[in-house]
């Protein structure tokens, strides 16, 4: 226990920000560190709307998860890029509507993945395990989810903020394709990202890059639109983060269309 540990703490790069904790400072959380809040100031100072383009992607998550839970019928979850535990968590929105959900998150940083462990706890009829893997390497995910999740079964996918981390270079549109192609037909893709159409937010974007261990890439909504080719478009299709199936009630979100997001049933 003591080497796993040591392991966990020579992995977590306290002098270099982190995408995850970055994104949890910008929440308001207090799972960061100096250098990932020093970074997060940065990003602010160049483009202050960011704090509520980050919860308009939580809230998204939610929506997303609950039409898969209750409209879709989805009992099978694979989260990958989880970021650190807040509210609303898929298995706690998707366990609301069907305990029996099973959830199997990824991520690639220690410090998430032990807080994901301590905190995110299923309901005793579902299940929730916990995947220390990359997305650039799908055949692994999907081996090791099948421990957890049957794939005979229809799965929901969601893929918040994951692709973005991944440059052209390493063919971000061939790892969807292989993930999906591991999934039996009935199962559901949700995935939002950063777009490049926002000036401030792509000098914001550049001022992180240039600190941060992880570069961000941001793309045309095009090309976010790619990810979900061959696949069923639930309406409203590929739209701004904000604008897919807002809550009934729900105030207007007066942000800047900075992301871009869609649900698609492969068929």
């Amino acid at each position: 226990m003591d080497h796993t540990r040591d392991d966990v703490r020579a992995r977590i790069q306290t002098d270099r920000p982190h995408s995850a904790r970055v994104w949890n400072y910008l929440l308001g959380g207090k799972d960061n560190y100096p250098v990932d809040s020093q970074v997060g100031d940065v990003i602010l100072s160049t483009f202050p709307e960011f704090v509520s383009v980050a919860r308009l992607q939580r809230r998204f998550l939610a929506r997303a998860v609950r039409f898969l839970a209750e409209e879709a019928g989805i009992r099978q979850f694979l989260d990958i890029g989880t970021g650190l535990p807040t509210a609303d968590n898929t298995h706690e929105v998707a366990q609301r509507f069907a305990p029996e959900s099973r959830v199997v998150y990824v991520d690639n940083d220690p410090l998430v993945l032990a807080h994901a462990r301590a905190l995110l706890t299923s309901t005793p009829e579902g299940a929730c395990a916990y995947l220390d893997a990359d997305v650039r390497t799908p055949d692994r995910i999907l081996a090791e989810a099948a421990e957890t999740l049957d794939f005979s079964r229809p799965v929901g996918l969601t893929m918040l903020g994951i692709m973005g981390q991944i440059s052209d270079d390493e063919h971000p549109a061939e790892l969807v394709s292989t993930l999906l192609a591991g999934l039996p037909a009935g199962s559901y893709l949700a995935l939002s990202d950063g777009v490049s159409t926002n000036e401030a937010l792509n000098a914001a974007v550049a001022a992180y890059n240039e600190q941060s261990a992880h570069t961000y890439h941001l793309r045309a909504p095009e090309q976010i639109a790619a990810f979900f080719e061959g696949l069923e478009l639930v309406e409203p299709g590929v739209v701004p983060t904000v604008a897919w199936r807002p809550e009934p009630g729900q105030a207007a979100e007066d942000t800047a269309e900075v992301a871009y997001c869609g649900v698609a049933r492969k068929g």
